[in-house]
């Protein structure tokens, strides 16, 4: 098949889904109002309330959820074929993390730009909030650690890409200070900051940058994981418009663009998808499509991390409440054309399938090297990019966005550091917090080794643990609106989907732990079905004492309501 059918398929798909279903979410399920005070004008601090542009909220929201997952799990889930993971991608996307990104940051800004975990406290109970914050922490630790390895891996792969990398946090900074105290215009500031970017990946190109074996006692990568987590942890505690902002905001305009790249390639060298759409002959020791396709390939389909990050930062920054419907349906939009995209490059950026499945020799293999070489391929076949500068280009996004979404979750990972204590009744500041969360997830990427390997302990249980937050924000979500009075099925429906899907993986995982005597994740798992169950079952009655009550008043009928009672 012509990957060509296979991307303007995917993208209208996903075109109509933003300008028709997301319409309709906004309009009918949650009820966008553009008169209603968000949070970041009520609460307004400097730091994290902060009124923002809806580009420039879009872009910070847009690169923090996107990082390296949509284009890991896509090029490893490619081994069951392209279709089933095209599939799941664009349905996904349209019908599943529309409706929850949306939702995620629509319930936050109602309620004063609390966190899904400190929601779960007043609309399921005080148990479910505690296990709630619980997966909470471990989807971010996850995060936090594995991408830093990552991260180190390509920087260490591929040291073009290590100039772009740190040099844009100096153009993000400067960024910041031109839009927020120069005050320029979004599309002067915009091309500015694009061209400097794409600047330093021509200067990476012509001058990699490679460590010496040891610094400092430490290998390169093991050197790099340090100055990653240290690096996040200073951005973590800065005001949103210094740094996290124009970083995530650049970052967003440079993937489209590199997008626009990869997508024109494709039109014009028009590659033929030499992977099956059902791979029959999959490797020995692949697991069953059924569950785990829909735990692989989370990010780019639906994914509860983004769920944090709506209701952790970006429901904080919101200038209108309708601007909700940019920043979280079309941020997964972006996400879900970043999947589109690495299926197309792990599938036809080979030449023939025999080069294919040698990259595909065993399940877990090809993510983010089997899409920088096999985008690289298309790119310079495509648009006649030499094949270097073409990798770097792509491997400089994948870098780019997962140190992004680093920066977003040690923030986040403070934040649900500083309520759990506030719940056990202690109140740390930001600063302690964020030592604390540094130490754990350093401690844990370490705790194997000197080589950083442990940041990969538990990286298996992320996708699974990942859709289950996703189904159990999906059922804070449909407990508000029921309560409200209003249609949940749109939640409904991809709630109870990732529910059954995600427990029936952590079920089948749980036996192969058990099986390679992998005692540390059997005891997470076991730990993850538990509280996950337990989360279920509050979530449910709930829901039921939800339906059974009068609806709540909306806020233009309370006012109603007490203009008639004042008169």
């Amino acid at each position: 098949m012509n990957s060509v059918v296979l991307a303007l398929t995917g993208v209208a798909m996903m075109t109509l889904g933003y300008f028709l279903y997301s319409r309709f979410l906004g309009r009918r399920i949650y009820k966008l109002q553009e008169s209603f005070v968000t949070p970041a004008h009520e609460l307004s601090d400097g730091v994290d309330y902060v009124p923002t542009n809806k580009y420039v909220l879009w872009g910070h929201h847009f690169t923090s959820v996107a990082g390296a997952a949509p284009i890991v799990g896509p090029a490893i889930a490619v081994i069951w074929g392209w279709m089933p993971a095209f599939l799941w991608v664009t349905i996904g996307t349209v019908f599943f993390a529309g409706a929850h990104d949306l939702g995620a940051l629509w319930a936050s800004s109602r309620h004063k730009g609390q966190s899904i975990g400190s929601l779960s406290g007043k609309y399921i109970g005080p148990r479910g909030r505690n296990l709630f914050l619980v997966i909470i922490f471990l989807v971010l630790l996850m995060v936090n650690a594995a991408f830093a390895v990552v991260i180190s891996g390509l920087l260490t792969s591929t040291p073009t890409a290590v100039i772009p990398t740190w040099g844009a946090i100096i153009v993000a900074l400067l960024i910041g200070q031109a839009i927020y105290r120069y005050k320029w215009s979004l599309p002067l500031v915009s091309v500015v900051g694009v061209v400097a970017l794409y600047a330093l990946i021509l200067i990476g190109d012509q001058f990699p940058v490679v460590l010496p074996e040891t610094i400092l006692g430490l290998s390169a990568t093991s050197f790099w994981i340090v100055v990653l987590f240290l690096y996040a942890g200073v951005a973590s505690v800065l005001p949103v418009w210094m740094l996290l902002q124009p970083r995530d905001y650049i970052n967003g305009l440079q993937l489209f663009i590199a997008l626009g790249i990869l997508y024109g390639a494709i039109l014009i060298s028009a590659p033929t998808l030499v992977a099956p759409a059902f791979n029959e002959a999959v490797p020995e020791g692949t697991p069953s499509l059924i569950p785990l396709l829909f735990v692989t390939i989370a990010c780019g389909a639906i994914s509860g991390f983004h769920g944090i990050v709506s209701s952790g930062t970006s429901s904080k920054q919101l200038n209108k409440e309708t601007d909700a419907r940019f920043v979280g349906y079309f941020g997964a939009v972006g996400e879900g054309l970043l999947a589109l995209g690495a299926i197309i490059a792990t599938t036809a950026g080979f030449r023939t399938i025999a080069d294919w499945e040698q990259v595909y020799s065993a399940f877990g293999q090809g993510g983010v090297g089997a899409f920088v070489e096999g985008g690289g391929a298309i790119v310079n076949s495509g648009l006649g990019i030499p094949a270097g500068l073409s990798a770097t280009i792509l491997a400089t996004m994948a870098v780019l966005f997962a140190a992004t979404t680093m920066d977003t979750g040690i923030r986040l990972q403070r934040f649900v550091v500083q309520e759990a204590a506030s719940i056990m009744g202690v109140t740390i500041n930001k600063l302690v917090a964020t030592v604390i969360v540094l130490a754990i997830a350093m401690g844990l990427t370490f705790g194997a080794g000197a080589d950083g390997a442990g940041g990969m302990l538990i990286w298996p249980l992320f996708g699974t643990t990942n859709q289950l937050l996703a189904g159990l924000t999906l059922s804070m979500i449909a407990v508000i609106l029921l309560r409200k009075g209003r249609p949940v099925t749109p939640v409904l429906v991809p709630l109870l989907f990732l529910l059954v899907m995600s427990v029936y993986a952590l079920i089948v995982q749980m036996g192969q732990f058990y099986a390679a005597e992998n005692w540390l994740l059997l005891v997470l798992d076991v730990i993850i079905l538990i509280a996950a169950v337990w989360v279920i079952f509050e979530s449910a009655i709930a829901m039921v004492q939800a339906k059974k009550n009068p609806p709540e008043l909306e806020d233009d009928e309370r006012e109603r309501a007490s203009a008639r009672t004042r008169s």
